[in-house]
């Protein structure tokens, strides 16, 4: 039982309904999503990150890489037409998959690399200028109104 009762938060927070649903949606993908193929997330950097899939037996064709609205998509499908191979044991698995990421806000994709049987794909974190922290100056003096001259306004400095 994955349920969380976020009813308490939804009383005193605004705006937290995204989240919310994000952790809906990761409880139900976490029951649903296969662990073929295995992979690591790393932290490479402040705010950049590597997720490592071992993708052995696939050939850089054979991959799709989508991210579309936050979602990261992988998939691998072999080709159908390579010839019939008869095994007396196969434990390297070449079926096809699909694995999803849920990007947070501001995460982007800044590339992809195929090395030694591992897909790297490398993502970094960038806040915009308006969500970054600002210090605020307080200066004195009466608020500012429409009506104010541009020297009374100029003393207001956003550092």
């Amino acid at each position: 039982m994955r349920t969380f009762d976020l009813s308490p938060l939804y009383r005193t927070a605004i705006g937290f309904d995204r989240l919310a649903h994000l952790l809906d949606n990761v409880s139900r993908q976490e029951q649903s999503q296969p662990s073929y193929p295995p992979y690591n997330i790393e932290l490479t950097g402040e705010d950049q990150y590597r997720i490592s899939m071992a993708v052995a037996g696939f050939d850089k064709s054979e991959l799709t890489i989508e991210v579309k609205e936050n979602n990261l998509s992988i998939a691998g499908s072999k080709n159908e037409g390579q010839e019939e191979k008869q095994f007396l044991h196969q434990g390297i698995a070449a079926r096809n998959f699909e694995r999803r990421f849920q990007l947070a806000d501001h995460v982007r994709v800044e590339g992809a690399s195929m090395e030694n049987g591992l897909l790297h794909i490398d993502l970094v974190r960038e806040l915009p200028e308006a969500a970054k922290p600002r210090t605020i100056e307080i200066t004195s003096g009466k608020l500012l109104g429409k009506n104010d001259s541009p020297q009374t306004q100029a003393d207001i400095k956003v550092a």
